[in-house]
């Protein structure tokens, strides 16, 4: 028999709940418990079944049984509450945003990224930068951000995993069904699919348009999949970073240049671009190619328009995770480009070349030199970038590169469990939610009784037990493990026991198995009796990382030993669900990386604001989370250029932990069976890590030292009617041209070094004498550069401006200062010439410096 066509009946909603179609049509129920409720209660094994996509559940639920829950009253009063409970929300005015700012209500921030992660249906993400991006827009909405995000539609997503018998990763990737999902086909006046498109090699690419509303943030995904383009290039979008080096091109073309197009199409004027990660680099070019057209710009001042508005977020711990490409690659996709641009070939190459590097385009550098603001995602990580991309700042001390941190946060009501945030309900102020990112909020957690506490974790713990026991059995069996036997592996996962989570990304520098470096020491602890230990792994691995996976290969093998067996568990297909459970449920969240390779690390957050204490090596977010109560820190920091040394001392430190402290404390319990010591830590972990970590301090963060700063520099611009940014351009040409011509001595002595004696507390004046050439004292600032000596090198330097005093005939400018230190000490200066204009975003805009000769 051959099927002529298909037909889809989707049960039609009777008029008394119609408006579960609105509900399921907003991911606003992926982080509202009583919502997802709600669709459960009508059919709980559809529910189920439809791997709780309230879309597909309500597509094939039989009516009968929707018309049964128009005369459950009960059914009726809770979808009455929650249907309120979303139309306030969606209604809101007197938003985070909105009460802060309600002279920026009007404009509107673009917030790009390759990946998402919402949900468990929605496999657009692959890890910690996807799961960020759906935490940025959950909290956009939650805080009134008048946000719009721009990413692309992965009909295969990205990869299940499958750990076959012997331990090996496969990867099995599954069709998304755009008609089951929360998303909706953006069409035109005349119903058709609103379609936009991007020159790619001797051929137009096309992509159709899809929006899916997070709150109220609308996020557009663009689609390649279309009879339009030919059957190469509806392969772009198909998987999340597969494919080649050309279909990556292809994917960051489409999501930087048909980003900007898509907005245009829409009507969306974007006053904020904010790039997550150096995926999307490309907006810049074609904002810049949009205002040469438009404007009648030259490149330098379109350039300077988009850094004005552009914020940029890199994610990359180190230079080989920054995404490059060939010159060849460039020229043959961009080669038509370049005369839009009004730049030269050579001039456009340059955007994208790190120094040293003179043979691939870098997608982040372009990022860096495109954007006029820059971060990193924790402390540390900023200072870990500002040493990779020192390179485009030549000369300039490293501290004071411009790119700064914001670190990064979690969505609290996505990740705290509801059974939590139910008990806060009950000690918490009754607006507690609106007031996350206050600390004075949290300290209500010490009244919290220590058994309530402690009941609650039990059954979270159970939960995910359970749930892992039962992904474990489905595991075995799908590797031929006959039931009984499978059943039985599953239930050496114990409830009493002592149970660690590492549940990640598996790549190599994360070190999944340093646990496991001196066998035998890790077996005694595993086998202690009276206190028994359990450690749970999850994570993929990149399909292309072969050592990754030789990892996940030997951890499965270790659990197969004597001494091993039903004390490490290995779980397959690690996504949101299963994190959920882990970061809920497990006793110890443990953290291992090479330090300092995490940038920031957010699934150790995911843990501390569920009580759980972290375990981690001082990198990324721990750095600044760890407050001596809230969990331990591996290893005293001491960094060993040998990397055997390195993971010999962090695991001798790990175990030392888990001996002499970690597990001790877990099982010293009161009468009551509470271990009480261990309870302060789950409250100091909650109620440090809750305010600090949350996406509502992170975007707080975000709006007030990046967004409103660029919203204030492009309304300057606009009003001027591009006369701020013409002005500063010919002040950067001028800088360019005629720095080379300039010089900087000390005071006119013979003697180096010059020394000065005086005591704390008084005041050295110091003089230098600058040559300018060209340019006027007004376009420049002359600075001491001074800080205390460790071996004849200035540490921890500090500038103070220099007042110039007079130009003399042989055009030597003359600067004095008058200094004063008040810690005793040796200390060493020197002296400095910047670029100075009152409208630079930033002091080293123009990566220009000039020291003082000898």
């Amino acid at each position: 028999m051959h099927i002529l066509g298909k037909i889809k009946v989707t049960a039609k909603l009777p008029e008394e709940i119609s408006k579960l179609k609105d509900l399921a049509y907003n991911l606003w129920w992926t982080w509202n418990h009583e919502a997802c409720e709600l669709f459960r209660e009508i059919d709980p094994e559809l529910w189920d079944q439809t791997d709780k996509n309230p879309v597909h559940m309500l597509q094939v639920i039989h009516p009968e049984k929707l018309s049964e829950k128009t005369s459950d009253s009960r059914f009726m009063e809770k979808y009455t509450d929650v249907i309120n409970r979303f139309e306030r929300y969606m209604a809101r005015k007197d938003t985070w945003f909105a009460l802060n700012f309600p002279d920026r209500m009007s404009e509107r921030i673009i917030y790009f990224s390759a990946e998402y992660g919402f949900h468990e249906i929605l496999p657009i993400y692959s890890g910690g930068l996807g799961i960020l991006s759906g935490d940025h827009c959950k909290t956009a909405s939650d805080l009134g951000l008048p946000l719009t995000a721009i990413g692309l539609l992965y009909k295969q997503g990205y990869f299940n995993q499958r750990i076959n018998r012997d331990g090996w990763q496969e990867t099995e990737f599954a069709e998304l069904d755009p008609s089951r999902l929360p998303i909706l086909p953006v069409t035109k006046s005349d119903g058709k699919p609103l379609l936009i498109s991007v020159e790619m090699p001797n051929r137009i690419v096309y992509a159709r348009v899809w929006k899916m509303a997070v709150g109220r943030v609308d996020l557009y995904l663009m689609d390649t999949d279309i009879p339009e383009n030919n059957r190469f290039d509806r392969t772009i979008t198909y998987r999340l970073y597969g494919g080649d080096r050309e279909t990556r091109i292809q994917q960051e073309i489409l999501l930087g240049i048909g980003g900007i197009r898509l907005l245009d199409e829409l009507n969306i004027h974007g006053t904020v671009y904010h790039m997550n990660e150096g995926h999307s680099a490309f907006i810049g070019l074609e904002l810049c190619r949009k205002l040469i057209e438009e404007s009648n710009l030259s490149f330098d001042e379109a350039r300077e328009m988009v850094a004005s508005s552009t914020v940029f977020t890199t994610h990359t711990p180190v230079p080989a995770g920054s995404d490059v490409f060939s010159l060849d690659m460039i020229d043959r996709y961009f080669s038509n480009y370049y005369s839009q641009l009004r730049i030269s070939r050579d001039e456009f190459i340059s955007l994208g070349l790190k120094p040293g590097d003179p043979y691939n385009f870098n997608m982040t550098v372009l990022a860096l030199k495109m954007s006029g603001k820059r971060n990193g995602v924790s402390a540390l990580h900023g200072a870990v970038s500002r040493n990779i991309y020192s390179s485009l700042w030549p000369d300039i001390p490293e501290n004071e590169i411009p790119i700064q941190h914001v670190t990064n946060g979690v969505h609290i009501k996505t990740w705290l469990a509801y059974e939590f945030q139910r008990l806060l309900d009950k000690y918490f102020p009754e607006n507690w939610y609106d007031r996350i990112h206050e600390p004075k909020i949290w300290e209500a957690v010490d009244q919290i009784p220590d058994r309530e506490i402690w009941e609650i974790h039990l059954q979270l713990k159970r939960k995910m037990i359970d749930y892992v026991k039962n992904k474990l059995k489905k595991q075995l069996i799908s590797n031929g493990i006959p039931v009984p036997e499978a059943e039985r592996q599953a239930s050496e996962i114990k409830t009493d026991a002592f149970t660690i989570g590492f549940a990640r990304r598996f790549a190599t520098y994360k070190r999944a198995s340093l646990i496991f470096r001196d066998m035998a020491r890790i077996e005694r602890i595993l086998n202690n009796h009276e206190m028994p230990v359990q450690v749970i792994f999850a994570g993929k691995a990149h399909p292309a990382d072969r050592p990754a996976h030789e990892i996940i290969k030997q951890i499965h093998d270790i659990a197969r030993h004597e001494g091993f067996n039903g004390k490490i568990f290995l779980i397959e297909n690690y996504n949101m669900a299963l994190a959920r459970y882990l970061v809920q449920g497990v006793d110890l969240w443990l953290n291992n990386p090479r330090r300092p390779l995490e940038a920031s690390g957010t699934s150790g957050q995911k843990a501390g604001i569920n009580g759980i204490p972290n375990l981690s090596i001082a990198d990324g977010w721990w750095c600044e989370g760890y407050n001596g109560k809230n969990g331990w820190v591996i290893s005293d920091g001491m960094q060993y250029e040998n990397e055997e040394q390195q993971d010999d001392a962090d695991s001798k430190s790990l175990y030392w932990l888990l001996e002499n402290k970690i597990i001790p404390l877990y099982f010293k319990r009161n009468e009551d069976g509470v271990p009480t010591e261990w309870v302060k830590i789950m409250k100091e972990s909650i109620k440090s890590v809750a305010p600090m970590f949350s996406t509502h301090r992170m975007l707080s963060d975000y709006t007030r030292a990046y967004y409103i700063p660029c919203i204030d520099r492009v309304e300057r611009i606009r009003q001027s009617n591009y006369n701020f940014i013409r002005n500063l351009s010919v002040f950067k040409h001028n800088i360019r041209k005629f720095w080379h011509d300039i010089r900087i001595t000390s005071e006119n002595r013979a003697d180096f070094p010059v020394e000065h004696s005086i005591r704390s507390g008084e005041t050295v004046t110091l003089n230098a004498t600058v040559y300018l050439g060209n340019l006027s004292p007004d376009d420049v600032a002359v600075e001491v550069y001074y800080g205390p000596l460790e071996n004849n090198q200035i540490q921890n330097g500090m500038t103070a401006e220099m007042d110039f005093m007079k130009r003399s005939e042989s055009s030597a400018c003359h600067y004095s200062v008058n200094l004063k230190i008040t810690e005793g000490g040796e200390y060493g200066y020197t002296f400095r010439v910047i670029p100075k204009h009152s409208e630079l975003f930033n002091k080293h805009d123009i990566p220009f410096i000039k020291w003082a000769d000898k």
